[in-house]
């Protein structure tokens, strides 16, 4: 991305972004990428936004991103009329065992998965079988311990067959998109790494995705009353039992944007963020 942005005419720097030394007042805009620590540090990294954007432009926006590092972010989406994977969320008041047991009277899935609601990388994700339901319990109960939300979801069989669909914009304009294979294996303890992945390859995103991404973003501008198209977005889509897409993340603060799996792409972007510093 660097190197897309010297050939576009951008000066850019890759820095820290708590790093003290740094003056932000120098720059014309704070780019965020990988600052995949803000998961443990949330309340740091916000308060960081937001003396950013009083001294120079953040993208995307401080409102976008405090909206969108809480994964509560899908219950406005679904008030809102997007499909999302069906979505249980357990507060630290809650009692983990019953609030567990709850979700599984209320779905037939014979696995399902538990992540806090702040996460990056499917950190401090599992996924169970339903016979699993103690091993689940005390992974609940040790997250709303350190004072985080749970989201419970059920796992949709098609991740894995067809793993997800990430549809990639720019500026509100389809980019290109790639193809994520499962991560989450049966009995693996949850994942520690902010950046863990499977396999990755292009994909072509059919047109049923591409109309369910472009309904995510107008849902979610509407929402956020954004005046002007989001820098970037990354729009995660799994299949449901009846083979229709589902929303399952919108990534808006700080998502690989797979420049490596589709060609031209970061030039696409460093051409686009030029013209919007310029405009």
């Amino acid at each position: 991305m660097l190197a897309a942005c010297a050939n576009a005419g951008l000066q850019a720097r890759a820095v820290a972004w708590d790093d003290a030394t740094v003056s932000w007042s120098r720059f014309d805009a704070a780019l965020l990428r990988s600052p995949w620590d803000y998961t443990e540090r949330l309340g740091e990294f916000l308060n960081w936004c937001d003396r950013v954007q009083r001294s120079t432009r953040l993208l995307n926006p401080l409102a976008v991103v405090r909206w969108n590092t809480d994964k509560h972010y899908l219950t406005d989406l679904e008030a809102a009329g997007v499909p999302v994977v069906a979505t249980v969320f357990v507060e630290p008041e809650a009692e983990p065992l019953e609030a567990l047991q709850a979700f599984l009277a209320a779905t037939d899935a014979e696995q399902f998965v538990v992540k806090p609601t702040v996460s990056a990388g499917s950190r401090d994700t599992q996924r169970y079988s339903r016979g699993q339901d103690f091993a689940a319990g005390n992974h609940i109960a040790r997250l709303l311990e350190q004072g985080r939300s749970v989201m419970l979801q059920p796992y949709l069989r098609s991740v894995d067959t067809a793993g997800e669909t990430a549809l990639i914009y720019f500026e509100g304009q389809f980019s290109h998109a790639i193809g994520k294979g499962a991560l989450l294996r049966p009995d693996q303890p949850a994942t520690q790494t902010p950046h863990a992945s499977g396999h990755i390859s292009p994909r072509q995103a059919e047109p049923a995705e591409r109309k369910l991404a472009e309904d995510v973003l107008s849902a979610a501008n509407g929402l956020l009353k954004l005046d002007q198209p989001l820098t970037y977005a990354r729009v995660d889509l799994i299949r449901d039992d009846t083979g229709a897409p589902r929303l399952l993340e919108l990534e808006l603060t700080e998502p690989s944007l797979f420049f490596a799996h589709a060609s031209g792409s970061a030039e696409r972007f460093a051409a686009n963020l030029a013209h919007s510093l310029n405009a």
